[in-house]
């Protein structure tokens, strides 16, 4: 498996479930070691990176935050073991929309609630690189927008985005690029006039090109 993402689009990355995405994603954050090939971030390999957070923000399994502690807590912890100042703190809370909820337990967040939390640690570091798995989901319709927005104004402001969704008419709307895989094998890269190109939508490109039968019953 080959692709890049590249600075100034958002990547769609796309398979179906078991086809290797958060491995490939947890790869590139140095999380898991491949047994053959590279996962590079602006040419290396994450684990080797001296600021990581200010080079890629990541956001793979929700928040990551203890429960107990409070989203201001969580992301000044974050801050201090990076560097970076915790003037940032009070800013991404403003930021993804949870500046009211500062105080609170993170226990006691909704889904949507955790997954802001989770955007906020990943802003944290003002990256030029965005790896999010599965971002929208718990959001309502105008967490939705709003990320739409956040991510779209990133890559327009030269960053880059990769990300990985289930929801194929969010990245349709979103996307520039997609890498579509199955098995652990890219099936179809490219434009997503390029993938979608011979079917309706997105989501007829993705079970035509996957073979996934079963999404298709679902």
């Amino acid at each position: 498996m080959t692709f890049r993402a590249l600075p100034g689009r958002v990547t769609g990355f796309l398979g179906p479930n078991g086809a290797g995405k958060s491995s490939t994603l947890r790869v590139l954050l140095g999380l898991d070691r491949p047994i053959a090939g590279a996962a590079l971030v602006d040419g290396r390999p994450y684990r080797t990176l001296s600021d990581p957070l200010r080079t890629v923000g990541s956001m793979l399994d929700g928040s990551g935050a203890h429960p107990s502690r409070t989203a201001r807590d969580h992301l000044a912890w974050v801050a201090c073991s990076n560097g970076i100042s915790t003037l940032r703190v009070k800013a991404v809370l403003e930021q993804v929309g949870l500046e009211s909820a500062s105080r609170t337990r993170v226990g006691k967040f909704s889904l949507g609630m955790g997954q802001r939390l989770g955007l906020a640690a990943a802003l944290l570091g003002e990256p030029g690189a965005l790896v999010l798995d599965e971002p929208v989901n718990g959001l309502d319709p105008e967490g939705i927008r709003w990320i739409r927005g956040l991510l779209r104004g990133h890559a327009d402001a030269g960053g880059t985005v990769l990300l990985s969704s289930h929801l194929m008419s969010e990245v349709a709307e979103i996307a520039d690029d997609l890498v579509v895989i199955a098995d652990g094998r890219i099936v179809k890269t490219g434009t997503v006039a390029d993938v979608t190109s011979g079917y309706a939508t997105l989501e007829d490109a993705f079970f035509g090109l996957t073979g996934d039968t079963a999404g298709q019953s679902r």
